[in-house]
This record gives C-alpha cells, structure tokens and sequence, in this order.
C-alpha cells in the first residue's frame, strides 16, 4: 500500500470511528487522521484483543489492519494496550482541548494518543506526557520525538510535578482523584477521570463494565468542582491511586447504579450520606 492510499485509509478510519460516537468536533477527526498509528505501535503483526480470545495477531505486518476501531496490545504479556480509538476519541471531544493549551496525559503508554492530542493544542500548546512504566515511558520519547510541543515524563503520574493544565487527561483507573490533578487544574479546567473498582480491570464479564468502572468529567469553577459521569469504562489501574478504603466505597457505590445523577465532586467526606454517590476519605462525589 503506497503512503498516499494509506493516508486515504487513515482519513476514513478517523471518520468511522468519531461517526460510532457521535463526535461533532471536526478537529478530532482531523487529528487523528493526522497520526500514524503505526508510528507508535512497534513492528508488526500486532497483537489484537479479542477478549475471549486474548489476543489475535494482524494477518501480515500491513499497517491498514491498524485502521479498524480495535484495541491494539503494548504490553500484552501484561494486558497493557493502545486502548480503543473511538472511546478516545469521545473522551478527547469532552476534553475539549483548544490551540494554545496544556494537556497533562496521564498514562500515556506509547504516546499515540498524546500525539494526536498534541496537534489539537496546536504548535502554541503544548502536553505533557506522563508513564509509570519504563519501558513504554521510553517508547513514548522515542514516538514523539517529532512533536516538539510534547516533554515525555517517566514517574507516577499521581505525584509527578507539572504545571498548570488546562487538560488533565487520566488513561488508568484509579480510586479517587489524586490532589496533584485537582490542584493543578485551571480555573475552567477539565479532568478525566476513570474510577474504576479492584474488578475494573481483571474480571472478564465485559457485560458488567458499567458496575465496574466509570469516566467521569470534572470541570473547575472557582474551587468548585463540577463533575458529570460520561462513559463506563475498563482500564488498566493507575499506579499510586488506588487506595483500599476509596475502592470498597466505589464497589458499593457502581452497586446503587446512581453514578449518572452526579453533578459535584467535593475535596470534603463531610456530607450527608444521602448527598453522595460515593464517599471516601477526604472526598465524594454527590449529587448536589
């Protein structure tokens, strides 16, 4: 396949895959149309996940079979992945990054998300990309080497120093919001956040995700804290933010089946029981 078919494959991949969910921000489609994936996935074939299965290789090492709304393994000894195209591209629209702007990506893996990210903020943005893992903390500099509005960062991402972020993207699932990420957001700010139980990531009964996981969208007015549940979710769990007695709380709470009705997210566990979806120590998320 020539580079130009390719990219004509890549345009129709970025359409298909903003169309499944309802992205009406053409930008999102543009980056993506922009970003080679297979600049960031390694050689192939690639391991695809097909659940039951685990993991299919591609026929042959073609990046078209790339182009498909699939998620791709990085790690798949480990379960780690290039998580699924369109669910990011939902997440990223709600983000709404503008040019100009700064994203802290949360658990960025390979950096292909990061990259595409990095051309909505524009050349006057800039991201910050932030992996746990060593080895794919090297893979994401290496990727994104050509974005020069991108700093790749290996640590924690719940203690990593950064800057003020319009943007703070979270790409593992944790128990509660980590004080960096609400500290750091600006004034009119949006956090993703996943929070995601010990069985978000490891059951395989892919029908009860929404009891399992969730995203939510804090937004920051003032130091208020807006927030608005938007997608379940199943994530690999973020390092450093996932605490014993947050997680027994979420359990119970996905339980109750009320996480759609949550309107505020407080720095605070001293409201009523009523008021709050779910409560953990020094925080909850309630419905008023």
């Amino acid at each position: 396949m020539t580079p130009d078919e390719l990219q004509i494959v890549r345009q129709a991949y970025a359409k298909q895959i903003t169309a499944a969910v309802r992205v009406v921000d053409e930008r999102v489609e543009t980056a993506f149309a922009a970003v080679p994936r297979e600049d960031f996935l390694g050689p192939g074939p690639w391991p695809v996940f097909r659940m039951r299965k685990a993991y299919v290789p591609t026929p042959t090492a073609d990046p078209v079979y790339l182009y498909t709304d699939e998620i791709v393994g990085i790690l798949p000894e480990r379960h780690i992945n290039n998580g699924q195209p369109s669910l990011h591209a939902f997440l990223i629209s709600h983000a709404a990054p503008q040019s100009g702007g700064h994203i802290v990506h949360v658990g960025a893996g390979v950096g292909y998300y990061s990259a595409i990210m990095a051309n909505l903020v524009t050349a006057s943005g800039k991201v910050t990309a932030i992996e746990f893992e060593p080895e794919l903390a090297a893979r994401a500099k290496a990727n994104l080497a050509p974005y020069r509005n991108v700093s790749v960062v290996q640590g924690d991402g719940s203690s990593v120093a950064f800057g003020a972020a319009d943007v703070i993207y979270v790409n593992a699932g944790a128990t509660r919001p980590a004080d960096i990420w609400l500290d750091r957001l600006n004034d009119g700010g949006r956090l993703v956040l996943p929070l995601t139980t010990d069985l978000g990531f490891t059951s395989s009964n892919w029908s009860n995700m929404h009891l399992r996981g969730a995203m939510f969208l804090v937004t920051r007015k003032g130091e208020e804290f807006h927030a608005q549940w938007i997608s379940p979710v199943a994530i690999f769990p973020c390092e450093g933010m996932r605490d014993a007695e947050s997680e027994k709380a979420l359990a119970a709470a996905f339980e109750s089946g009320e996480h759609k009705r949550v309107t505020r997210l407080y720095r605070s566990d001293e409201l009523p029981t009523e008021q709050c979806w779910v409560r953990g120590p020094g925080w909850c998320l309630a419905y008023a």
